[in-house]
């Protein structure tokens, strides 16, 4: 899917440049794994804005618009108050800022879980509004029917099992998922029952390793680990985390650059210039021809 808009790279920098690579596909996604194996893992990564997708998405597989964004954007205790015309805002942001990724949308708690149609309602106001190729929700068996529903009405949907954040008031918190063996079997049940719903790929989120190997052999679409293993078909983070805008993250996170620390010393460093009057200098003021 082409972006929503034409953009007018001469106008301004927030616009990317045009390029002439072709989408990706969600059935190329799905593709990627035959005959139960992945031989180039899938490569997914959060993007909120049109920066940040420009900048990401040359690297990418796919986007998520999450849900997370009620923390790492709007400061909110959980992901459980974030809106549909939230999620909408940002997923259209995203679309308009790549060209290559497949751009999915999370959707947000009490968008989906009352009925498949209250779900296809959602879905189809989040495809129409941003342009996106697919939808994400969480939950294993219980939203079978619903993944089922969507994806025989072309709503393209992928899975989210193990430890879901839109549940957290149930589960109590965000320790990882699978300790206990009926627990264990229960979330490779819910990966199976979403794959034979039609979900092209999942996120199992951090469960116990043998877990997300397990629902990674027993399921024909990709698994996509999120503190799981490197044996799935694909991995996700935040991209604030692995960014390391936060001080504290999720154990299963890797920092790949401090990022927090070189905006806090670059806002240093203005605001020194500024107090002592050396900024703006010569080179960024108009001066009289």
């Amino acid at each position: 899917m082409s972006t929503t808009f034409q953009l007018d790279t001469a106008t301004s920098r927030a616009n990317p440049t045009p390029s002439p690579m072709k989408r990706l596909t969600v059935p190329a996604i799905r593709r990627r794994k035959q005959d139960g194996r992945t031989a180039e893992p899938i490569v997914m990564l959060t993007a909120y804005t049109a920066r940040q997708a420009q900048l990401l998405d040359a690297h990418c597989d796919l986007l998520l618009v999450g849900d997370s964004l009620g923390q790492v954007i709007y400061g909110l205790p959980s992901s459980v108050p974030v809106t549909l015309d939230m999620m909408i805002a940002h997923g259209a942001a995203v679309v308009r800022g790549s060209y290559h990724s497949v751009v999915i949308v999370d959707m947000p708690f009490g968008a989906y879980e009352a009925s498949p149609q209250q779900a296809f309602e959602s879905a189809a106001r989040i495809l129409k509004e941003t342009g996106c190729a697919g939808v994400k929700l969480e939950g294993g068996e219980a939203m079978a029917e619903t993944v089922a529903f969507l994806t025989r009405r072309g709503i393209p949907v992928m899975g989210h099992v193990g430890l879901t954040p839109q549940a957290v008031n149930l589960l109590g918190g965000y320790n990882a998922r699978g300790r206990s063996e009926a627990e264990a079997a229960r979330i490779v049940a819910d990966a199976k029952a979403l794959d034979d719903a039609g979900a092209f790929s999942i996120v199992v989120e951090g469960v116990v390793e043998p877990i997300a190997i397990a629902a990674t052999e027993a399921t024909a679409c990709p698994i996509i680990g999120i503190g799981g293993s490197a044996q799935c078909d694909g991995q996700v983070l935040v991209t604030e985390d692995m960014l390391g805008m936060f001080e504290r993250v999720p154990r299963f996170v890797k920092r790949y650059a401090d990022m927090g620390a070189i905006i806090s010393c670059a806002a240093e460093q203005y605001a020194g210039e500024v107090r002592d009057r050396s900024f703006p200098g010569i080179e960024q003021t108009y001066q009289p021809k």
